[in-house]
C-alpha cells in the first residue's frame, strides 16, 4: 500500500510534510549548537588554552606533515606518527591515531599540513560538508535534500571526530548519481574512493553485473594514476609499508580489539562486542559479504529502478566490511537519500517514513548505548530497500491517507 506523505510545494511540485521538515530542522539545530558548545568549552579540536584538541583528523596531519618532509613511509611506523601528532596539538595524550590509508590519500594530507593543526582541521571539516550536502540535494532533487542530510546523526560524529565521512558519502553518492548521464565523471568519482578502499568492494560486481564498462574503465584508470602518482612522488617504501601495515591494522582493530569492537558498526563489530569468538565474526562477516554480492549482481542484471539499485549498492557496501566506524555511517544517507526520492515522486509506502527515522534514531543514540547500533540501522534500511524492491510500481500517485 502507498501513501502520498507529501503535500504540494509552492510550484506545484511534492513537499515533505511540515513534521517532518520541523523534526530534520530540530536534529541539524541540535547538532549546531552542540559543536558550538563543545567548541567554547574547548572539547573539540581546540582546547581552552589554544592547543590543540586530539582527533581523529590529527593522524592525517601528522602523515602529510611527515609526506612533506620526505618519510612518507614513516607515516605507517606508530611510534614515529605518534610523536608527530603529539607535535601536532602541542601535548601528550593518551592512545593513538593510526594512518591506515593507501598513500594515495597523502596528496590530501600534505596539503592540510602546510596549514596549522586547527586550521587544517576547519578547513577539512567544514570543506568537505558542502561537497556532501550537495550530493544528498542532488539525489533527493528537491531543496530539502540540504535539511535533511545536515540533520543525518552521523554528521555530527563526523564533525567531532574531523573524519572523512563527508568525503565518502560525497563519492559514493557523486558516482550513483552520475552513473548514466556522465559515466566518465562517475568513473572518476569511484577511482577517488579508492582512498578507502574496503567501501568500494561491491562496485565493480554492479558495474559488470549491468554491462556498465566505461564508468568501470574510467574508474580502473583514475585508481591506476593516482596509485603512480603516489608512488613517483612519495616512493615504493610508502607503498611497501602500507602494505605491511594491513596485517598490523587488522590485528591491531579486529583481533585484538585495540578500538573497542563496541565502536565497529558491523556484523564483526557486533558478534565480538556479544562475546563471539573472531572466528565466529569472521564467519560471519564473510557470509553476509558474500549474500551481499550475491544480491546486488542479481538486482543491477534486474529491471528494477534505478533508484533501487543505487539504494541497494551503497548499503551492501557498508553491510559488507568489517571496518566500519559510526563517522562512515554518513555514507547511509545515500542510500537514505535515494529512497526520499522514490517516495517524493512515488508516495511513500505504509511506514517507510518511520523506518528511515528509526534507522536515523539508531545512529543517533550510539554515543549512549556503545554498541554495534550503526549496524542494525544498516539491516533496517536494507529491509526498506527490499520491500522497495518487492512492492508493486504505483500506476499513478496514491491519494493521501486521511
Amino acid at each position: 500500500m502507498v501513501f502520498d506523505l507529501t503535500s504540494p510545494g509552492p510550484s506545484g511540485g511534492p513537499k515533505l510534510a511540515r513534521p517532518v521538515e520541523r523534526f530534520g530542522f530540530a536534529l541539524a539545530f541540535a547538532s549546531a549548537v552542540y559543536l558550538v558548545a563543545s567548541f567554547i568549552q574547548g572539547s573539540w579540536f581546540v582546547a581552552a588554552d589554544g592547543s590543540g584538541v586530539p582527533t581523529d583528523f590529527v593522524n592525517v596531519w601528522a602523515a602529510g606533515h611527515l609526506a612533506l618532509a620526505g618519510r612518507a613511509a614513516s607515516a605507517y611506523d606508530w611510534p614515529v606518527h605518534k610523536a608527530v601528532e603529539v607535535g601536532a596539538v602541542g601535548h601528550a595524550f593518551d592512545g593513538y591515531f593510526g594512518w591506515h590509508y593507501p598513500p594515495t590519500f597523502l596528496f590530501v594530507a600534505a596539503a592540510l599540513s602546510l596549514l596549522p593543526y586547527t586550521t587544517a582541521f576547519i578547513v577539512w571539516a567544514f570543506g568537505t560538508f558542502p561537497a556532501y550536502l550537495i550530493v544528498i540535494r542532488a539525489i533527493i532533487g528537491e531543496r530539502i535534500g540540504y535539511l535533511l542530510a545536515a540533520a543525518f546523526p552521523a554528521v555530527l560524529a563526523n564533525f567531532i571526530a574531523g573524519q572523512n565521512g563527508f568525503l565518502s558519502a560525497a563519492l559514493v553518492g557523486g558516482t550513483l548519481l552520475l552513473l548514466d548521464r556522465r559515466p566518465i565523471a562517475a568513473g572518476v568519482l569511484l577511482g577517488l574512493l579508492t582512498y578507502k578502499p574496503h567501501l568500494g568492494l561491491l562496485f565493480p560486481i554492479a558495474l559488470i553485473a549491468s554491462g556498465r564498462w566505461r564508468v568501470f574503465l574510467t574508474a580502473a584508470t583514475a585508481a591506476a594514476a593516482m596509485a603512480v602518482a603516489s608512488w613517483l612522488l612519495f616512493g615504493n617504501a610508502a607503498w611497501q609499508a602500507f602494505f605491511a601495515n594491513i596485517g598490523h591494522t587488522s590485528q591491531a582493530f579486529l583481533s585484538d580489539g585495540f578500538a573497542d569492537w563496541a565502536k565497529l558498526q558491523t556484523v564483526f563489530g557486533l558478534t565480538r562486542t556479544l562475546g563471539g569468538s573472531e572466528a565466529l565474526a569472521w564467519t560471519l562477516q564473510g557470509v553476509l559479504a558474500l549474500v551481499a554480492a550475491a544480491l546486488i549482481a542479481a538486482l543491477w542484471r534486474s529491471r528494477a529502478a534505478d533508484e533501487i539499485k543505487a539504494a541497494a549498492l551503497a548499503t551492501a557496501a557498508l553491510l559488507a566490511t568489517p571496518y566500519l566506524y559510526t563517522y562512515d555511517l554518513v555514507v547511509m544517507a545515500v542510500p537514505l537519500a535515494f529512497l526520499f526520492r522514490l517516495g517524493l515522486r512515488r508516495g511513500f509506502l505504509l511506514l517507510e517514513e518511520a523506518g528511515i527515522g528509526f534507522a536515523s534514531l539508531l545512529v543517533l543514540i550510539f554515543p549512549f548505548v556503545k554498541a554495534p547500533v550503526g549496524f542494525l540501522a544498516l539491516l533496517a534500511v536494507a529491509g526498506l530497500i527490499a520491500r522497495r524492491a518487492l512492492a508493486p510500481r504505483p500506476q499513478a500517485r496514491a491519494v493521501a491517507a486521511s
